[in-house]
Formats: structure tokens, C-alpha cells, sequence
């Protein structure tokens, strides 16, 4: 089947990438995530993935030891900088082209973000990964994947989490919970579902991005919610 999205943001969590062992990046997660990324770009999907860092690090930690927040928040961004730079070697050790893209400076590393650089490398073969968040703290990596869809006009935001869509409820507390096939931004609202943070959600609903929720864990999930198929939640501006 055919992918009907032209220009794609996933939201890939650290958490993902910790596996099992639930700190750290686990080589054979990597491995696999990257495999099917870099089959969406090989079928010539404008892809672009923005990373979290929470299996290395988050600023909610410190703050707990009264640490400044700001301090943590930056520390947290670095951590998504060591995901990203990981993820790209990873699509290059494939044959994907990677570019990632730092949004505070580090040249040593990587390249630094701006919309242009970020728009053509989105136009080029392969893969951009979006690190260090927006580069402002108090802001999560949703946040930064709406802006980024917002940025180079994507068509879809794809959500990987641990879940394999949006429910009424907790399915890990509520065997009763439901699944929903498809739902809209302001049902979502009306009933208090968390889908993405409260920035993330306002700037999706905005531009009128949907957003699809699916569970990263399942192999091969990425490629089948893109075609329509697969086990996922899609959140509809039109619905």
C-alpha cells in the first residue's frame, strides 16, 4: 500500500529508544526503529523526527533537589542532542542520509536549526532529526514537534508512544478503557484526553495538523499507521 502523507513529523520519546532496560539507549531498539524509519524515507516520504531525551535525562529531576529548572531544562535538551546524533548514525549506518539539527548552536556537533536549512534539508533524500527541543525551556519535545510541523508544513504529525492510540481511559488501570479510531481536536478538549501537552495540542489544532497516536513497541507499526493500516488513534481537524 501507499503512503498518502507527503511530509511526515514523528515525535519519537527517549523512553523508546531505552527499551526494556528503561535507561540508556538499547542498541537493538535503535537498530529497529531506525530499519523502519528509514524504509518511510526510502519510499520517498519528506520525514522528519523530532527526539526526546527522558531515557537519558529530564529537568523535572532536579528541580525535585531544588535545582533550577532552567539549568535542568537545558540539560534535558543535550540529552535529546546525544538521542539525535545516535539516531542519525544509526539511519547512515542503513544507507539513510541523516541531518540533524541542533535548535542552540553546537557546530562542533551538528548543525544548528533555522527554518531555511531545515526546509531544504527536508527537501533532500533521507531523514532530518530536530534535537535540543526549540531551544527554550519549559517547553516539551511535543511542543517542538508541532512547531516543527507548523515550520516546514507538514502533513501529519505521527505520535509514538507506549499505548497504541488515545482511549477513554488509562488501558493500563481500566480494562474497560476504549479505544477511539478516529477523533476530533474538540472532542479531545471537551473530554480531557491527554494527547499531547496543552502548547502541542493548541499549535496542532491551529494550524489544523492532524495527529496520529500509535505505539512504537509494535514492529513494523510506523509503516502500516502511515498507510492507513495498523492499530492507531487519529486526531482530526476536519472531524
Amino acid at each position: 500500500m501507499s503512503i498518502a502523507y507527503r511530509r511526515v513529523i514523528l515525535k519519537l520519546s527517549g523512553e523508546a529508544l531505552a527499551g526494556s532496560q528503561g535507561y540508556g539507549i538499547d542498541p537493538a531498539i535503535m537498530g529497529r526503529i531506525a530499519g523502519e524509519i528509514g524504509q518511510i524515507a526510502d519510499k520517498g516520504v519528506s520525514l522528519g523526527v523530532v527526539v526526546g531525551g527522558g531515557n537519558l535525562f529530564r529537568g523535572a529531576w532536579l528541580e525535585k533537589q531544588g535545582t533550577d529548572r532552567v539549568v535542568g531544562d537545558h540539560m534535558g535538551m543535550l540529552a535529546t542532542v546525544m538521542n539525535g546524533l545516535a539516531l542519525g548514525e544509526a539511519l547512515k549506518a542503513r544507507g539513510v542520509n541523516a541531518t540533524v539539527l541542533s535548535a542552540t548552536p553546537i557546530p562542533e556537533v551538528c548543525e544548528s536549526f533555522t527554518q531555511r536549512t531545515a526546509l531544504a534539508a527536508m527537501e533532500r533524500p533521507g531523514v532530518t532529526v530536530f534535537v535540543a527541543g526549540i531551544g527554550n525551556p519549559f517547553l516539551t519535545t511535543d511542543t517542538t514537534a508541532a512547531m516543527r510541523a507548523a515550520e516546514m508544513s507538514a502533513d501529519v504529525i505521527v505520535k509514538a508512544t507506549n499505548v497504541d492510540g488515545v482511549y477513554t481511559a488509562d488501558p493500563r488501570k481500566d480494562p474497560m478503557a476504549r479505544r477511539y479510531d478516529r477523533i476530533s481536536f474538540d472532542e479531545v478538549i471537551a473530554k480531557g484526553l491527554a494527547v499531547m501537552d496543552t502548547a502541542a495540542f493548541a499549535l496542532a489544532r491551529d494550524n489544523r495538523i492532524p495527529i496520529i497516536i500509535f505505539s512504537i513497541h509494535e514492529p513494523g507499526a510506523l509503516q502500516a499507521v502511515l498507510e492507513g493500516t495498523g492499530v492507531y488513534t487519529l486526531v482530526d481537524p476536519g472531524a
